[in-house]
């Protein structure tokens, strides 16, 4: 990770994100953090929560299901409705 905590922050993939994350968590959870470390972990973790849903539902937008027609032959594909 970048020295400032949180910059490149977009630039993480889902999983380098959600490590860091979890990360954040156990060292907040251990208190091993001052207090104005543990401030600015708290900050970073929040955007590092905000990057893992965008990045969640980016993958969420490009999943498609297979249709297929009563003859069990597929039809072509459609958007996932996760509803």
């Amino acid at each position: 990770m970048d020295d400032k905590p949180g910059e490149g922050i977009e630039a993480l993939t889902f999983e380098q994100a959600l490590a860091r994350l979890e990360a954040i968590v156990k060292k907040l959870e251990a208190g091993e953090a001052s207090l104005e470390d543990s401030i600015g972990l708290y900050e970073e973790g929040t955007r590092l929560k905000r990057q893992c849903e965008t990045k969640l539902a980016q993958a969420q937008a490009r999943i498609e299901k297979i249709q297929v027609g009563s003859d069990g032959q597929p039809l072509g594909l459609a958007p996932f409705d996760a509803a």
